[in-house]
C-alpha cells in the first residue's frame, strides 16, 4: 500500500499539473486537479519561484517537496526486492538514517538563511531526495514483522 500510495501521489502531482496547464478541461477535470492543489497546500508552501513548472504550470508541491515524494516512491519500488530482516535493520536505525539523510536539506537550509540566496530546483529537489528515501526506509522498516514483535 505504501509503494502504490507514493508512486500514487507522484503521478496524481504530474496529471494534475497537466490538467493545470490545458485551457480547457471538464469540471470533473477541473474539481481534481483543485483538489490536488489544495491538498499540496496542507503540506507545502507552494511558492512559485520555489516550484517546478512544466506544461506552463506550477506543479501543486515546491521543488524540494517533489524531490521527497520522488525519493520516498523510488525507496518503496526499491525495497518491495528487500527481505523482512533488511527492512528491519532500517528501523532499528532509524535515527542514524534519517539524520544522514536529512543533511543535504539542511545543508542548503542553512545556504539559504546563511546567504539569503535560494539554489536553484534542481539542488532543492536532488537535496530532499534522500531524506525522502530515508523517511520512506524507515516508515517500511517499521512494518516489517520484527519491528511489531519490537513494539508489543
Amino acid at each position: 500500500m505504501l509503494t502504490i500510495g507514493s508512486v500514487g501521489w507522484i503521478v496524481t502531482l504530474a496529471l494534475a499539473t497537466f490538467i493545470a496547464s490545458r485551457s480547457t478541461v471538464g469540471i470533473a477535470a477541473y474539481g481534481f486537479s483543485a483538489a490536488i492543489y489544495q491538498v499540496g497546500s496542507l503540506v507545502c508552501h507552494q511558492l512559485s519561484e520555489r516550484s517546478f513548472h512544466v506544461w506552463g504550470a506550477q506543479l501543486p508541491v515546491c521543488a524540494r517537496c517533489t524531490g521527497l515524494y520522488s525519493g520516498a516512491a523510488t525507496a518503496a519500488i526499491a525495497a518491495m526486492r528487500l527481505n523482512d530482516r533488511t527492512r528491519y535493520a532500517f528501523w532499528t536505525r532509524a535515527r542514524t538514517l534519517v539524520s544522514i539523510a536529512a543533511a543535504p536539506t539542511l545543508i542548503t537550509l542553512l545556504y539559504e538563511w546563511g546567504s539569503g540566496q535560494m539554489p536553484n530546483h534542481w539542488v532543492r529537489a536532488a537535496a530532499g531526495f534522500p531524506l525522502g528515501v530515508g523517511v520512506m526506509l524507515v516508515v517500511l522498516g517499521g512494518t516489517a514483522p520484527e519491528s511489531a514483535v519490537e513494539i508489543h
